[in-house]
């Protein structure tokens, strides 16, 4: 069998209230989908890293009424390697592990920081900044049962420093904690690969060993660089940039991927497909299906 134990979709509300939330968990339980990963950020639920109770409650009461195993990502925004910020993101973060275990996630995306040109000399202190925020938020999280999942991210402007889909491995292994895990995002893993002359699929096998959650989505793995399309469209019709398009829109080779590569017990295929593409999720669910059922027969084969 696979470790990979469920695939759906993310989700989260379009103005900050749960009702367009409500309606795209309705669309995606018609669908078919058992797992949905939910931006909780989308919406006023934590104010100075304080859970708002009656906003809170709305919220596990709108999903109790749903049958998915649900995952949360974090703040998007989130920067555990800026020590000017780092005691609020660190506040806001234990918050939602609380959230998570009201409406019974696992597993709080956390993105991986980053610090600019200018600071590019303080890279180990950085990096210890991160190491030891996300211990002290994995301590917290050890008796809720949630576990924080460490996501590369892809360079966002000129000499930014941002570790590697493999440093961010050895992140985990440093961290070495039973509640911390690696999350690939192999369209992020793509585009810092080109951007850095890196081979995109020895960043993924550094990874893989240390994953518990996956982000899948695709695109051509190429920078976006200064170009600003009007329409997100327009960014679509040239291929370029962190796309979150359906399966087979890009290039990414996800059979063959999926056939080599092994990930952690109880792992998520969570796919960042969003409501742009309600009529072509269906298609990708079944893709996911099958890159599940790939994964679980090269795991088969080599057990044998």
């Amino acid at each position: 069998m696979s470790n990979i134990v469920a695939t759906g979709f993310n989700s989260g509300s379009l103005d900050g209230e749960l009702e367009s939330l409500e309606l795209d968990l309705r669309r995606l339980a018609d669908i078919g989908v058992d797992t949905v990963e939910i931006a909780l950020t989308t919406m006023d639920l934590i104010s100075g890293g304080r859970i708002i109770e009656e906003r809170a409650a709305r919220l596990v009461a709108l999903t109790d009424q749903f049958d998915f195993r649900y995952t949360v990502h974090g703040l998007v925004s989130s920067n555990f390697m800026d020590p000017a910020t780092v005691r609020h993101q660190v506040a806001a973060a234990k918050a939602l592990v609380e959230l998570c275990d009201r409406i019974d996630s696992r597993i709080l995306v956390q993105h991986g920081g980053n610090i600019r040109a200018a600071e590019i000399k303080d890279r180990a202190h950085a990096d210890m900044v991160e190491r030891e925020a996300l211990t002290e938020l994995a301590e917290f999280a050890r008796p809720y049962g949630v576990g924080i999942a460490l996501e590369n991210i892809f360079t966002t402007e000129p000499g930014q420093y941002r570790q590697t889909p493999a440093e961010v491995a050895a992140t985990v292994k440093a961290v070495n904690h039973p509640n911390v895990v690696a999350l690939i995002d192999f369209s992020h893993a793509y585009i810092e690969s080109t951007y850095r002359g890196l081979d995109f699929r020895e960043q993924l096998r550094a990874m893989a060993p240390v994953a518990g959650h996956l982000h899948v989505h695709d695109s051509f793995g190429l920078p976006i660089a200064h170009y600003q399309p009007y329409h997100p469209q327009e960014a679509t019709a040239l291929g370029l940039g962190d796309l979150h398009m359906p399966l087979g829109w890009g290039d990414i080779d996800w059979e063959d991927i999926f056939a080599e590569l092994q990930f952690l017990p109880d792992t998520v295929l969570m796919m960042e497909i969003g409501q742009r593409y309600r009529s072509e999720q269906p298609a990708s669910l079944e893709r996911a299906y099958r890159l599940i059922e790939i994964n679980a027969r090269n795991a088969a084969m080599a057990a044998e």
